[in-house]
């Protein structure tokens, strides 16, 4: 099982120093990849009708593809990994170019998490329709791979139109490895009949068995072999026991998860040293070499 990291970009500087020196000391420590959460508008709680979700315009969210794109320049081999891009929110040609020209600049070790959002918010500031964003993701999966695999692309859909045109330069994966993220049903089935990977956010295996079968059913469904399906588990930095740490992440390899993702937000760090020095504990604690 790959090991990452999540970047804790709610509480860290928006220094590009302090970003080159994570990135490069998480290559360093041997971690597999480094994971970054998407928003691009924060709400404001005190807006009519208030605003309820995790995240407000006080937390700061740099825009992964740019980040990772910088991270890119400043490292050799570590993976980038989007957990998740809320895709029907964004024009997908534009996505498509995007993320090409990120999976070249990282040497194609791109691997993009898609999901719908919960911010009406953003949506309305975006121009996007939040009402069939479930829909509508289905097809931009589709734009997406013909984009991402093919010079010249006609396409007629119900949301999307190219007549005869495509991006150059392609980008080095095709297609760029696209996973699903979020828990209901019909995201499971779709993860299965149209993603690479799903992104759990459960916070131990155990909670998660019973999408895990869903989703194994799902696949079975759709004529799909679950040892070619990817599963991207997250586990937190909690009191800081590596005998928790430990535990979680066997028990995850134990359920099928083939990449898991450290995160020490949420813990009291006030610094990017304070969030490296959590970092570097769990490389120790499960022997990663760089």
């Amino acid at each position: 099982m790959k090991i990452g990291v999540v970047f804790p970009q709610t509480e860290f500087i928006s220094d590009p120093i302090a970003i080159r020196d994570y990135a490069q000391t998480v290559e360093a420590l041997g971690f597999s990849h480094i994971l970054a959460y998407d928003h691009v508008l924060g709400a404001n709680p005190e807006r009519p009708g208030g605003w309820q979700g995790p995240y407000t315009y006080l937390h700061p969210f740099q825009e992964p593809l740019t980040l990772f794109s910088y991270m890119a320049a400043v490292t050799q081999r570590i993976q980038f990994t989007t957990g998740v891009i809320i895709l029907p929110q964004r024009q997908t040609a534009l996505f498509a170019k995007q993320a090409a020209t990120l999976d070249i600049l990282c040497g194609g070790h791109l691997r993009l998490g898609g999901g719908l959002g919960g911010n009406q918010v953003e949506y309305i500031a975006l121009n996007e329709n939040f009402k069939n964003r479930g829909r509508r993701i289905e097809e931009q999966v589709e734009v997406l791979r013909l984009l991402w695999t093919k010079p010249l692309v006609t396409y007629r859909g119900r949301w999307h139109t190219i007549l005869d045109a495509g991006l150059n330069p392609l980008p080095v994966q095709r297609p760029i490895p696209l996973w699903f993220g979020g828990h209901a049903d019909p995201v499971l089935q779709r993860a299965a009949r149209l993603g690479d990977g799903w992104m759990p956010a459960y916070r131990s295996a155990a909670a998660a068995l019973p999408s895990l079968e869903k989703l194994r059913m799902h696949l079975e469904q759709a004529g799909r072999r679950w040892e070619q399906f990817g599963i991207e588990a997250r586990f937190a930095y909690g009191d800081g026991d590596a005998n928790v740490w430990e535990t979680l992440i066997n028990d995850w390899q134990a359920a099928g998860a083939t990449h898991i993702s450290f995160n020490t937000m949420g813990h009291g760090f006030n610094t990017p040293d304070q969030h490296l020095a959590a970092v570097r504990l769990l490389a120790d604690a499960i022997g990663l070499k760089g």
